[in-house]
């Protein structure tokens, strides 16, 4: 069945043979550009180039047929797809805006951002005024194009830079943070410029007082968007995310915001992309969404939208003219003055405001120099909106890829001059440690529990304390799920015991939810593959069978959940209980690492956490104490437990670290937690398979046998 006939099927056709070319040959020229080290963008933007005009469309007739739009429904065909890209790559930008860094380095990088876009803007406004009259789509309106040309100047690249950054291993350095801090400042200040440009471009007559109302409605907006939206943002992505049940549904979520977000702010005058950005920025302080939109955002971005945008651009681009003296000489001048200005603004920033030293001062314009694919988006939207000609379209783009080219090699060649100093050593050494930490990234957990007819048990509230403390320090979403019968008795019930069992979750954000099956561990891990990262059990304080571990529910959830499980077997512990002393035995494992990053986040600075390693004694090291393979064992111990202490203290809580021998490690910890009156005890497994029963090892099932005090086991598969 077609869709469409005549013409209209024609300009379907070309469209899809049009855009399928382009995406085609823009991954294939970015794949080129990162064989020989370079940016992608600028293979995506070449590969619009060599299609264009500037080479086959120019040479070749029957490719500009195809390539080139031959009316203008078929420009706002391909406009449209290239629009989608625009909004895509701005809503990512936004989602990686780190406040919290910006605020970390915020003296540095806002004297270098300011020091960069008042030097740049202003040496690119004047460019901007004696500029010949055929780089401006309408002469009469010049000072809107000064502005206009002054803000695409200003503009940094910021996807360059964490590029050149990964690959020279500084983003977690100094020097790194504050050129992305800056970077992030430079891209806030010159979209909202932008936005003001656009504004006034859209208006006869420009007066100041009107000038002054475009940027308070811009400023506006923005207000706007960051208290009553980010409060909107973060109770629909909780109610999204509790309340359904679609897979990828929070990504459907942020990109419809995406599209009606750039609709209002399009209906004000502004630009669609400036809403992107701004849901972008918004849903980037959103705690509770869950990290795997922001790699699909991306992946969607970055496989299909962006490359075509790009290309687009590259296909409006007609290298050709620089063939004229003049536009040659007026492109080389942009080039030179905006590289200079940027260099001088932003070495300035750091050496009068933020105090740093020559060559720290000099690598802030290597960095932010570069344009890349924000200039061409700055560029396509100034050519849309008739601020600029096809001609300064062309400039611009060389502008982007000539910088884009030329600040990495710069980069590399002066921050090499630059060494790490003690404190920042410790840092890197710290964030390594952090590195693993799992609880870090979780934003949502899940807490079956049991309908008890007494109320909440030992264990409910010893998971409901930890989780609440854990939850509640670091935003994580929990929801409390209770499986029921359809008997409305058993639901009256349910419902009574969840409204004694969530004032314990305090300080957390508490969602309760009650389902209603026959298969109990079938409807828990089916609500689990709900975006869950953690599942939270209470284990009951004695084993229903000697064939199980915990309990059969218990055994059966932790063997086929997919995500990591956290079960807490409560000791009949006093009602005031409290975890102020933390036990996180250790062997150097990766769970065991686990174990206590995930005590560190439970902890309090009011708590202390030990960590012990337990050398166990052999009968050939007679005497040990004499055996240099005993000191030796003694020696790695050590350096094992350090580490982790190292860890709380990064964190900024009380540890100390023990080193015992035993005749076997669970002897020894429980030994330890008895001598030392341990409150809680913290394990680390991974799932061990068995095709029978549940198989933590038994060392852990001899501590959970044995253990006086309450045993936290975190099993990560």
């Amino acid at each position: 069945m077609h869709l469409v006939s005549g013409p209209a099927h024609v300009e379907l056709i070309l469209l899809l043979v049009r855009v399928g070319v382009l995406l085609f040959a823009a991954r294939l020229f970015g794949e080129l550009m990162r064989m020989l080290r370079q940016p992608a963008v600028i293979g995506e933007i070449l590969a619009g180039i060599l299609l264009g005009p500037s080479l086959l469309s120019g040479l070749f007739p029957s490719v500009e047929q195809i390539m080139i739009p031959q009316s203008a429904s078929q420009w706002a065909l391909l406009e449209f797809a290239s629009l989608l890209g625009a909004m895509f790559l701005m809503a990512i930008t936004g989602l990686e805006l780190d406040l919290p860094l910006i605020r970390r380095h915020a003296r540095t990088a806002l004297g270098v951002s300011f020091g960069g876009v008042a030097v740049t803007f202003a040496c690119g406004y004047l460019v901007g005024e004696h500029l010949p009259d055929h780089f401006l789509a309408d002469p009469e309106r010049r000072h809107v194009f000064s502005m206009f040309l002054a803000t695409a100047m200003s503009i940094s690249a910021i996807p360059v830079l964490a590029r050149v950054l990964f690959e020279l291993k500084l983003m977690r350095r100094d020097i790194g943070q504050t050129m992305i801090a800056a970077g992030m400042s430079d891209d806030t200040i010159g979209w909202t410029l932008l936005s003001v440009a656009v504004a006034m471009s859209s208006v006869d007559v420009v007066s100041p007082y009107l000038a002054a109302g475009i940027v308070l409605k811009v400023v506006g907006f923005l207000l706007i968007c960051f208290t009553v939206g980010l409060w909107c943002a973060r109770r629909a992505t909780n109610f999204v995310q509790d309340y359904f049940a679609a897979p990828d549904r929070a990504l459907t979520f942020v990109i419809v915001c995406v599209f009606l977000v750039g609709a209002a702010a399009q209906t004000l005058g502004f630009e669609a992309i400036l809403g992107a950005f701004v849901t972008g920025v918004i849903f980037g302080q959103v705690r509770h969404l869950p990290i795997q939109v922001h790699h699909q955002l991306q992946s969607i971005s970055a496989a299909i939208f962006s490359p075509i945008f790009f290309a687009v651009a590259g296909l409006k681009v007609d290298l050709r003219i620089l063939a004229d003296p003049q536009i040659f000489f007026g492109a080389a001048l942009i080039v030179a003055v905006a590289t200079a200005a940027k260099f001088t603004g932003t070495f300035l920033g750091a050496r009068l405001i933020g105090r740093k030293g020559f060559w720290y001062s000099l690598c802030f314009g290597a960095g932010l120099n570069a344009r890349g694919a924000m200039e061409i988006l700055v560029a396509t939207i100034g050519l849309n909106a008739g601020i600029i000609s096809v001609q300064m379209f062309s400039v611009i783009v060389v502008l982007a890829i000539s910088t884009s080219v030329i600040s990495p090699p710069l980069l590399r060649l002066f921050v090499r001059r630059i060494p790490a100093d003690a404190a920042e050593l410790g840092r890197l050494e710290g964030e390594a440690l952090r590195g693993a930490n799992l609880i870090a990234g979780m934003r949502r957990m899940l807490v079956p529990v049991r309908v008890r007819a007494e109320g909440p048990g030992p264990a409910n509230r010893v998971e409901a304390l930890l989780m609440g403390r854990l939850a509640g320090e670091h935003r994580i979403g929990v929801t409390v799920l209770n499986v029921q019968s359809s008997a409305e008795s058993g639901r009256r019930a349910a419902n009574e015991f969840l409204r004694a069992l969530v004032p314990l979750f305090a300080p957390a954000r508490v969602v309760t939810r009650m389902v209603v099956s026959g298969q109990p561990a079938e409807a828990i891990l089916e609500e689990a593959r709900r975006g869950y990262d953690l599942i939270v059990l209470g284990a009951p304080e004695q084993r229903e069978a000697s064939s199980v571990i915990f309990a059969p529910l218990i055994d059966y959830l932790v063997r086929f959940s997919t995500v990591p499980t956290l079960i807490v077997r409560g000791a009949d512990v006093r009602p005031n209980w409290e975890p102020r002393r933390i036990l996180v035995p250790t062997n150097g494992a990766a769970v065991a690492r686990h174990a206590a990053a995930l005590a560190f986040q439970i902890a309090t600075p009011l708590d202390r956490v030990f960590v012990l390693n337990v050398v166990e004694q052999r009968a050939s090291l007679v005497p040990p104490a004499h055996s240099s393979a005993y000191e030796d064992r003694l020696r790695i111990a050590e350096d094992i437990t350090g580490a982790l202490v190292r860890l709380g203290e990064q964190a900024g809580i009380p540890a100390e670290f023990a080193v015992e021998s035993a005749p076997s490690p669970e002897e020894g910890i429980l030994d330890f937690a008895t001598r030392n009156a341990m409150d809680l005890i913290v394990l680390g497994t991974d799932l061990r398979p068995d095709s029978e029963r549940l198989y933590l090892g038994p060392r852990v099932e001899a501590i959970l046998e044995a253990a006086s005090c309450p045993v936290v086991i975190f099993n990560v598969p």
